[in-house]
């Protein structure tokens, strides 16, 4: 019964920690920002305004469950400390709203180092000195650990989840020309629980935990951790691009995981560990930003005709099949060079259209599709090309 009761008691201060409220401002912050650039450079947004704030709100549960049930079989603790550290660190870096600001590496390897820095500088602070007590070199290796496993739900959600509907982006070349780029902006909420040390529960079982952790006993606490990610994608198809961080991401998690596992035996190996995550991830950042920059813009402007930069959910174009990043070549059987050609080649079959359409890998196809009322008028299909206003290239 006395499980049961921390458990009550640990689910209920997850609604008690700020992160989760604060999270749900900055998603609806994310989504607005977006909305008004789409709206400012195409005259029209793609996702509604809530698709950021439905982000934050339901991708990261099943990958908090699931990792929250490998915590517990392990058994691994950390300090109370720790978690209000991480949140302050966590508030702190928001307030640039920046949510690339926000990976795990950094939310995590911070406040992991302020406490080390803690615990073996001797440090008292009157007011936090009976959380701050909890803080023993024996559960320092969980922090290395934790920040390990949030690397890889971060790497999950970012091949998953940010390479999905990223949003289109008008911006200048180096050469001053019109092209199109995609940006993607993510903030997720991951419920956990973890393990804190306390004299509310024993250690049931002899066998368990698997790893070395402070003596005594200890209870439970759901904490709403936060990740983010934001990146712009220049010189390939957007999902692809996201994807190639996500992939890098996650064996960034996979190696510091298994580092800081170590630091239960050999504790220098949690500051290793902790240390390749923050380097590791900044250098995925620069160096995909560096190669990027450095290739021709994927969506610049062709001689074969209009480039799809967006498709609007939902269009007639969504449901005839056009991708990001196809070519349309031909409407009703004129060849369309430009968006004033392709609007008048629509009006030539009020009823019907039929395109010719090359995709990302070259190979031509047909698409048609019988019009309705009004749907002549715009397919909703987003292309740089359109007489819309753009912005200036900005690194973030």
């Amino acid at each position: 019964m006395e499980w049961f009761i921390q458990l009550g008691k640990g689910f209920g201060a997850f609604f008690f920690n700020p992160l989760l409220y604060l999270g749900l401002l900055f998603a609806v912050y994310l989504g607005y920002i977006r909305v008004k650039r789409e709206r400012k450079n195409f005259t029209i947004r793609v996702k509604d305004g809530w698709f950021e704030f439905r982000t934050y709100i339901k991708k990261g549960w099943l990958l908090g469950l699931i990792f929250s049930i490998v915590v517990f079989l392990i058994g691994f603790m950390i300090p109370l400390a720790y978690v209000f550290t991480l949140t302050v660190v966590t508030v702190i870096l928001s307030i640039f709203l920046k949510p690339g600001a926000l990976s795990a590496a950094y939310t995590f390897g911070i406040s992991f180092f302020i406490i080390l820095a803690i615990e073996y500088s001797g440090i008292e602070l009157p007011i936090l000195q009976g959380i701050l007590d909890q803080v023993t070199k024996e559960v320092i290796p969980g922090a290395a650990l934790l920040t390990g496993f949030l690397l890889l739900i971060e790497g999950n959600l970012i091949n998953k989840s940010a390479s999905q509907h990223t949003s289109p982006k008008l911006v200048r070349s180096k050469r001053g020309l019109r092209v199109g780029i995609h940006e993607s902006k993510r903030l997720w909420l991951i419920p956990m629980l973890v393990l804190i040390p306390s004299n509310a529960l024993s250690i049931p079982i002899d066998f368990w935990p698997i790893v070395p952790t402070a003596s005594g006993g200890f209870t439970f606490l759901f904490v709403p951790f936060w990740l983010g990610f934001g990146a712009q994608i220049r010189s390939q198809h957007p999902e692809r691009g996201v994807r190639v961080i996500g992939k890098q991401v996650t064996i960034l998690g996979t190696i510091v995981t298994f580092i800081s596992a170590v630091g239960f035996w050999y504790p220098i190996a949690s500051i290793v560990a902790v240390g390749i995550a923050i380097i590791g991830r900044i250098l995925i950042s620069v160096v995909y930003y560096v190669k990027d920059d450095a290739q021709i813009f994927y969506f610049s402007r062709g001689n074969q005709g209009i480039v799809v930069l967006d498709i609007i959910p939902g269009s007639p174009a969504d449901k005839m099949g056009l991708q990001i990043g196809d070519v349309i070549r031909t409407v009703n059987g004129v060849q369309v060079q430009t968006t004033q050609q392709y609007y008048e080649a629509l009006q030539l079959n009020r009823a019907y259209c039929k395109l010719e359409v090359i995709d990302d890998q070259g190979e031509n196809r047909l698409v048609n599709r019988a019009l309705y009322e009004g749907e002549h008028h715009e397919l909703g299909v987003i292309t740089f090309e359109m007489d819309s206003k753009w912005e200036k290239k900005v690194i973030s």
